[in-house]
């Protein structure tokens, strides 16, 4: 009998032991699986009122909505988004810091010789969030009416004329760059701190040509706030059917701007795969479907990794023209 006791009580001992551990790890599971149990902040690398911080203040808006999450934007631009992509490298990888980048997270490597942080080894890519050409917009009082036009005023002005970016190193800065290149045009680049601040200008004539995002200028040319010339991409725009494309006039002009998320690497997959799967939906939302219609943004399904492989041949594409351009920036 006192054989037989012991062995019960070993056995309850163990059963009680794993009854006490049991708890501690579905929590654990329960927390991982909650998440987003608080706010989330999501990282927009330049100004408001640019295409940035437009898809991601739609994106995540909707997101919020359909999770009953909230998630907070945070703008801080600057030095072609690299102060803002330094922060969220070294941010805790815990699902609660995201960052929706632009095209410069392709470029900013050959821009930038010495960052303080991988843009390949120190982000993992999340989601393509949208696909959008720029458009070559003037200040009403500019009285070009084509690309030629522009071109020949360029040539005729001394000095050259002066053109707005959204940033050093953006793709509304290497715009204008093939521009100058292919199309032989004596440009200035005027840097602005995001494309908001730059279209401000445009409107307000402090200065006169900008390449925009086509996302974040399609209500102001709509408004005739500002005249646009042509647009980055192929064929028509839908919004803007009569806008020609640029390659119209220059064979092989073509530049898109595209957004996406990411987070710090490090950050566990199941967070990963649940962001992606969230903005998936929303991208099937038709409210969300009608509105990137209207704002000229393509946007199509797309996995974690699917977006690395974009990102990785992105990088390599933009890589080449900075080097070739011989453009570099900072430190």
């Amino acid at each position: 009998m006192r054989r037989t006791s012991n062995i019960n009580r070993r056995r309850l001992l163990q059963a009680s032991a794993a009854a006490l551990a049991a708890p501690a790890l579905g929590t654990a599971a329960l927390a991982q699986t909650a998440w987003p149990n608080r706010p989330v902040r999501v990282v927009v690398p330049y100004p408001p009122a640019g295409g940035a911080d437009t898809t991601a203040r739609l994106l995540f808006n909707k997101l919020g909505e359909l999770w009953g999450a909230q998630f907070i934007i945070d703008n801080r631009g600057g030095a072609g988004g690299t102060i803002a992509a330094a922060a969220v490298a070294k941010a805790d990888p815990d699902g609660y810091t995201i960052m929706h980048d632009a095209t410069a997270h392709s470029v900013n490597h050959a821009l930038y010789s010495n960052l303080s942080f991988n843009y390949t080894k120190d982000f993992v890519p999340v989601f393509l969030a949208s696909l959008v050409p720029n458009i070559l917009v003037a200040n009403n009082g500019v009285t070009d009416k084509t690309l030629a036009d522009v071109i020949e005023t360029a040539k005729k002005t001394p000095g050259g004329i002066d053109f707005a970016s959204s940033g050093n190193g953006t793709l509304q800065h290497l715009s204008l760059e093939m521009l100058k290149h292919m199309g032989k045009a004596p440009i200035n680049h005027v840097p602005y701190r995001g494309g908001g601040p730059a279209l401000n200008d445009i409107v307000g004539g402090q200065i006169k040509y900008y390449f925009s995002n086509g996302s974040a200028s399609v209500g102001l040319i709509q408004g005739g706030k500002v005249k646009p010339i042509v647009h980055t991409g192929k064929g028509r725009l839908g919004t803007l059917p009569d806008l020609p494309a640029a390659q119209d006039t220059i064979p092989g002009f073509e530049a898109y701007e595209w957004n996406g998320v990411f987070v710090p690497a490090g950050t566990p997959a199941d967070v990963v795969k649940k962001l992606n799967a969230g903005l998936n939906e929303v991208l099937r939302q038709p409210d969300i479907v009608a509105r990137l219609k209207q704002l000229n943004i393509d946007s199509r399904a797309n996995s974690p990794d699917e977006f690395r492989a974009f990102v990785a041949e992105e990088t390599v594409k933009w890589g080449n023209v900075v080097r070739d351009a011989g453009i570099k920036l900072g430190s």
